[in-house]
């Protein structure tokens, strides 16, 4: 199947911007901008903390109310969730 001259321009720049790599802009938008931690980072330290993502998808509106009381949570949502959890499961 042929392309279309626009698409084959398309993918063209595409393969280009893939290979430019990522421009210098954080730095700009403050002085810890920087200093981003890169996210293999974030998951050893999660995984030497025993860690592990955990997804699954609740109603937008469960998931709005538990934003504003773990943003109010010391230990933040993830703290707030897990405890959360823990007193729900058996044997906790």
């Amino acid at each position: 199947m042929t392309m279309k001259r626009t698409d084959l321009e398309k993918s063209l720049g595409q393969k280009i911007n893939g290979k430019r790599g990522p421009t210098e802009a954080a730095g700009r938008y403050g002085a810890g901008a920087a200093n981003v931690v890169d996210k293999r980072e974030l998951r050893k330290q999660d995984r030497a903390l025993g860690q592990v993502a955990f997804a699954c998808k609740l109603p937008a509106d469960m998931v709005k109310q538990l934003q504003t009381l773990g943003a109010a949570h010391e230990g933040g949502i993830n703290a707030f969730v897990a405890g959360l959890i823990s007193k729900s499961l058996p044997g906790a």
